[in-house]
This record gives C-alpha cells, sequence and structure tokens, in this order.
C-alpha cells in the first residue's frame, strides 16, 4: 500500500483506512478512537474462550469451485450468523475475521465487501498456513476422525463431519484459542517471517 511505503510501520494499515474511511463518510468528524466500556481488554479475551464453538459452516455444493463469488456469499450468510449466535459479539463490534492468504480470501471482491460492511480482519503475513485455526486446528482434527473411513455417499461424509465440528468441547476452543494467540505472539517476534509449528 502506498501510504505504507511512504510512512513505513507508522502507516494504518488497509484495512483500518477502510474503516476510518467509512466511519467519515458516516459524517464522523473525530479522529479520536471510541471510548470503550467494560474490563481490560485481556479479560474480554478469556470471556471470549469460554463460549467459543463453530458460529457457521457449510459445504459448496458438489462441482463447485471455492471462488470470490462463492466465497462472498458464504461471507454473507457468516454475517448473517454472528448477530444469531453471538449476539453479544455483534453489537459489540467484538469480532473478528481470520481466514489465510488463499486468492478467494485476499481477492479484491472480498475485500471491498468486508470494508463496506466495517468486518474486522486480522491479515495474515504470507507463508504462515499454520497461523490459522482452520489449518493447525480444525482440519487435522477431520483427517483424523475421517482417516480409515469409507463413506457410501457424500452426505454422509458431511454429516460425520458436522457431527465432528459440533461435537469439540468448548475446552478445546480455548486451548485452540490459546495456541493461536501463543502461534501470533511468535509470528510478531520472528517480524512476520513463516511461523510453522514443530
Amino acid at each position: 500500500m502506498l501510504l505504507q511505503q511512504a510512512y513505513s510501520e507508522d502507516a494504518m494499515g488497509r484495512t483500518q483506512v477502510f474503516d476510518w474511511f467509512r466511519r467519515f463518510k458516516e459524517d464522523r468528524t473525530s479522529v479520536e478512537s471510541d471510548s470503550r466500556l467494560g474490563r481490560p481488554l485481556t479479560t474480554r479475551k478469556e470471556e471470549m474462550v469460554g463460549s467459543e464453538r463453530i458460529v457457521h459452516h457449510e459445504y459448496g455444493p458438489d462441482g463447485q469451485t471455492i471462488n470470490k463469488e462463492f466465497y462472498l456469499e458464504v461471507l454473507r450468510r457468516l454475517r448473517e450468523s454472528v448477530p444469531r449466535k453471538r449476539p453479544e459479539k455483534w453489537w459489540d463490534g467484538d469480532w473478528i475475521l481470520h481466514h489465510d492468504n488463499a486468492p478467494t480470501h485476499t481477492s479484491h471482491l472480498v475485500r471491498q465487501f468486508l470494508a463496506k460492511h466495517g468486518t474486522t480482519q486480522l491479515q495474515q503475513p504470507p507463508y504462515s498456513p499454520d497461523l490459522a485455526p482452520c489449518n493447525f486446528f480444525l482440519f487435522p482434527r477431520l483427517k483424523k476422525v475421517l482417516k480409515g473411513h469409507r463413506f457410501e455417499a457424500t452426505e454422509d461424509i458431511k454429516r460425520y463431519s458436522t457431527k465432528t465440528l459440533l461435537d469439540i468441547p468448548k475446552e478445546k476452543f480455548a486451548k485452540c484459542f490459546q495456541q493461536w494467540q501463543q502461534r501470533w505472539a511468535k509470528c510478531v517476534t520472528a517480524e512476520g517471517n513463516c511461523v510453522e509449528d514443530n
């Protein structure tokens, strides 16, 4: 981004720029951050961990390529799920989206949609697949459970996978969130370089 080239680390990231643009477009005049009520961020994170579960999941139709247009529709449905399943997070604006750097996730169409709706994203550094919880927590868990099973139909795989996802206890999600924070701490220490779990 040109701002970051000109001002290095003093410049806001792309998501922040879009967020502030949206705020000013909605007639905001102050550049001061909004005051937040409640406890400190660390306590709020611990609270969030205690209530985490799968908020939204879905399977693509047979033969569907997961392209930017399809992913955009998934994000629309996710935005509908969050207020229903986590109303307190939705109304407080206390949720973030973290997806990896797949071209579908980083397309201009998707970034535009997320900026338009003020969705806070956690930007993933390049070549660090082990930072996304899907990659280090959910997918390995699914692979382990599905390995060695033979299924008669795609619907059987979907049903088995969904049951596996929904049966994950809250404590496991809490541990996943702690691992996620530790992985990000390593990434920050490594100045954004590749972080892989050994």
